[in-house]
């Protein structure tokens, strides 16, 4: 995996790739992994967001794997533990965030790897006060123990208004 997150890292840098949410992938009669679908990936977003709408950071957080970074659009600290992970949504989720993908590019790099990078909109509410951010995403997912986790996520609110 590690091989594959730097080339994701510099795939990234130079394509915008974007992901969702979906169930784990298929497997074959012989029990083999079979890499997901575009669409499968794209589901993945879809458990994120689901996480994020319980209000619950905890929940949140266990969508990422023991070792993920996140790089999040409205701090500056970059989280690379579950409890600093755990520290951003405490305080992310006070504002009922609600995203929606508004283009995504996917690329699977092998059965337990995946990219999902594009764009995407949060609605958010506070003080009773309702508005969007619109922000630019990577999610880099790897199957763990059978299960989908986001190994590194940066968003990035974007540079200019539309």
């Amino acid at each position: 995996m590690r091989k594959h997150l730097i080339g994701a890292a510099g795939l990234t840098g130079v394509t915008a790739l974007l992901v969702g949410c979906s169930s784990a992938p298929a497997q074959t009669a012989t029990g083999t992994d079979v890499a997901p679908t575009p669409e499968q990936v794209k589901a993945l977003f879809a458990d994120w967001n689901n996480a994020l709408a319980t209000g619950d950071a905890q929940k949140v957080a266990d969508r990422y794997a023991p070792n993920a970074v996140l790089l999040p659009t409205v701090s500056n600290q970059v989280r690379s533990t579950r409890a600093e992970i755990v520290d951003y949504f405490e305080h992310f989720l006070l504002n009922k965030p609600s995203g929606e993908i508004l283009d995504s590019h996917v690329a699977v790099l092998d059965a337990d790897d995946a990219i999902d990078a594009g764009t995407y909109r949060f609605a958010l509410s506070k003080d009773g006060k309702a508005s969007t951010v619109d922000a630019r995403y990577t999610f880099v997912y790897e199957k763990i123990g059978g299960k989908w986790l986001i190994v590194n996520h940066h968003s990035s609110a974007m540079p200019e208004q539309v």
